[in-house]
């Protein structure tokens, strides 16, 4: 008995969010002090995100399929997925709309300094005489891949879904794993029992691969801080801080409001909720990958907040891969700090066409991670006119400051979805 309390007791410890923030503090002080040994500690990080990658694809897959075979002998799947649609769309105008409040009101890259527009042309040019924001931004840039409408619809239905599996493609396994499931539903119990039970053991035993992986979380953190510190300097933080400090504070607001949602579906106190999403908070602020909170999204909601387990086990999945609301606030940011940087007003028009084209694009972002995802800002401004190229570049010197609040917004606003879509817990 001793053993387990102990291990929980460490685990709650680990993953409570003044650790992980101590943890990103000491980690980006050893980089600065000592950039030469913080460069070697990245690999610490990949092998702890390929671990919970490794976990992810047959816990998604095991989940959402016995999830529709039981939802498909209970009847209701029909009226489910309608509030699904409803919900997502929804939370995504509702986080465009106010990540666009607030970019409006902030103004993060209007009005900035000498130094400051010094510093950023540097970043862009690497010209040290640099002194004109527009001008050196202007430079021409090698510009970055922009996702297509055919690449995003090839991208959705896998030709081999053990290639898919092999190559991490979520996106193309959630929908073969949805395909199968809605199959799997329409053979009779007797036959499928079989298949259901590997599934659920499946599922359970991937529930405790990611509690072992996750007993380093604070070694993890420390190193990967250190490792992006170390690469990057502290210098693009400077520069870019207006904008970093304005998507935090969006993220934060938006973490909030979700608790709070959360809170009021469950019928407990925010404070309930938030030690419930302590967990998934910090594995997405630690890996940068929501994909691989999902056990802990699936314990939170279920164990901790009493929501219906079958319900939670497939909408989980579909959140984590459809409703990406941190990249939907992130492009919306993004776009509008590019548009005050240049100067450019932005009018009524505009403002409605950022708000939609970022909500497809969030939805198109599903499936991607990194770079990737800051490059879909082109996308977006294209349809404003702005300049991006040279923009891209002080975006990625800043982006993983930026990737920890967007995937921790999309993995907690994932939660508050499924909350609003499942029945509310019955109280005993």
């Amino acid at each position: 008995m001793d053993a387990p309390t102990s291990m929980q007791g460490f685990q709650r410890w680990a993953l409570n969010p003044l650790t992980v923030l101590g943890c990103v503090i000491a980690g980006g002080v050893l980089g600065w002090a000592a950039p030469a040994f913080a460069r070697h500690l990245g690999v610490v990080g990949v092998v702890y995100v390929d671990l919970l990658k490794m976990i992810v694809l047959p816990f998604m897959i095991s989940a959402v399929i016995f999830s529709l075979q039981n939802l498909y002998h209970d009847g209701g799947a029909a009226r489910i997925f309608k509030r699904v649609v409803a919900v997502f769309v929804t939370f995504s105008f509702l986080v465009a709309i106010l990540a666009a409040a607030a970019s409006l009101l902030a103004r993060p890259g209007g009005d900035l300094r000498a130094e400051t527009r010094i510093a950023l042309g540097k970043i862009v040019s690497a010209d040290t005489d640099s002194s004109n924001t527009r001008m050196s931004m202007r430079t021409i840039e090698e510009a970055p891949k922009r996702t297509s409408l055919k690449e995003v619809l090839q991208a959705l239905i896998p030709q081999n879904i053990f290639a898919a599996l092999a190559n991490g493609e979520t996106l193309k396994a959630l929908v073969f794993a949805l395909l199968f499931g809605f199959a799997a539903g329409q053979v009779p119990n007797r036959i499928a029992s079989g298949l259901h039970q590997a599934l659920e053991t499946v599922y359970h035993a991937c529930q405790t691969l990611t509690r072992w992986v996750n007993l380093p979380v604070p070694f993890v953190l420390v190193c990967m801080a250190a490792s992006e510190v170390a690469l990057a300097g502290l210098g693009p933080i400077r520069a870019m801080a207006g904008f970093v400090m304005l998507f935090l504070l969006v993220c934060a607001l938006l973490l909030v409001l979700a608790i709070a949602l959360m809170g009021r579906r469950a019928g407990v106190p925010f404070r309930t909720v938030a030690q419930a999403m302590r967990e998934p908070f910090a594995l997405g602020v630690a890996t940068n990958n929501s994909a691989t909170c999902m056990p802990a999204m699936v314990s939170g909601l279920v164990d901790k907040l009493q929501f219906s387990r079958t319900r939670v086990e497939l909408l989980v999945p579909l959140s984590i891969s459809l409703l990406r609301v941190g990249a939907v606030a992130y492009f919306v940011c993004g776009t509008l700090f590019i548009a005050a940087l240049y100067g450019r007003h932005v009018s009524a028009l505009d403002l409605g066409v950022l708000v939609l084209v970022s909500v497809l694009s969030g939805f198109a972002s599903a499936g991607m991670a990194g770079i990737v995802t800051v490059s879909l800002i082109g996308t977006i401004c294209s349809y404003l006119s702005l300049p991006f190229e040279a923009a891209f570049i002080l975006l990625v010197a800043v982006d993983p400051i930026c990737a920890m609040g967007r995937t921790a917004v999309t993995v907690i606003g994932s939660c508050a979805a499924v909350a609003t879509i499942c029945a509310a817990p019955v109280k005993l």
